[in-house]
């Protein structure tokens, strides 16, 4: 990994994409912009470290904790809902590579108007029943929540927001969890939790791209995940480039041909220009 100066960091970075096909994985840091944020990025002085999610194995394990992850995630949607794409969401829509790749399930992509991506964890705007797999909308069955659980928003206004749509609160007694509507069985966000697999033929379209790509494209993310950070190492092994660009160390950075520590807004809105200079030179 080269270690140059913050100025010649990005320059070999963009000398390195201007030119060549190109795949981006994208992570949490994509979206802090957006007023999303993530699990593992610098945080200030003093703020409380971010308790990790709810794994699918405890999910599963009974109604109480499916009622303490939906009492959460009633009140936190409202926030993911109403986020906004970014300008280094709306850049990489206009850079479109040969595929986006993201960790996220925010959706904000798409929003930008995405072409090709590949929505790894699935989309927090779906809900699978976990015995028919009926799919709803999350609009219906925050509805149906809502409905439900009369008052229930207006009394926790104010509790802090967590990543993925999630929020910090410890009482969760009383709220009343629809069941499906098809056979009445359990509802789970349609995307992958921590101890879940990500579905084959969505992992095999990603290395199908990461191999016949030209560089490999990191953006805010820590890497820590394997369902991401196997992307990395298939592009290392091929001789690919890869530039990661996070705040902060990731698991990947001993194999980066560059690793730069910037805003993902910042960067991707530098790179436009560059890949466009050499598009109006060819």
């Amino acid at each position: 990994m080269s270690v140059p100066s913050a100025d010649a960091g990005l320059a070999e970075a963009l000398d390195l994409l201007a030119s060549r096909r190109y795949v981006v994985l994208t992570g949490a840091g994509i979206s802090t912009d957006s007023g999303i944020p993530d699990y593992r990025g610098p945080r200030p002085v003093g703020a409380a470290p971010v308790r990790m999610p709810m794994t699918y194995q405890e999910f599963v394990a009974s109604p109480e904790n499916r009622q303490r992850y939906w009492a959460r995630a009633h009140l936190g949607w409202s926030r993911m809902g109403s986020a906004r794409p970014n300008a280094g969401h709306h850049a990489l829509a206009t850079l479109d590579p040969d595929l986006v790749v993201t960790q996220n399930v925010d959706g904000l992509h798409e929003r930008a108007g995405q072409r090709s991506l590949v929505a790894l964890h699935g989309r927090i705007s779906d809900v699978v029943c976990l015995d028919c797999r009926q799919v709803t909308s999350r609009v219906a069955v925050q509805e149906a929540m809502t409905e439900a659980n009369p008052g229930w928003i207006e009394r926790h206004r104010g509790v802090a927001a967590r990543p993925d749509g999630d929020v910090l609160l410890e009482q969760t007694a009383g709220f009343v969890v629809p069941s499906c509507t098809q056979c009445g069985g359990p509802l789970k966000p349609d995307v992958v939790f921590f101890g879940e697999n990500v579905p084959k033929q969505r992992v095999l379209r990603c290395q199908q791209a990461v191999e016949s790509a030209e560089a490999l494209l990191v953006v805010g993310s820590s890497l820590t995940v394997m369902s991401g950070f196997r992307f990395v190492r298939q592009a290392h092994r091929a001789g690919r480039p890869v530039v990661i660009v996070n705040r902060g160390q990731t698991r990947g950075d001993a194999l980066a041909t560059v690793k730069l520590e910037l805003g993902c807004s910042e960067f991707l809105e530098a790179l436009r220009p560059a890949r466009a200079s050499v598009t109006a030179a060819g």
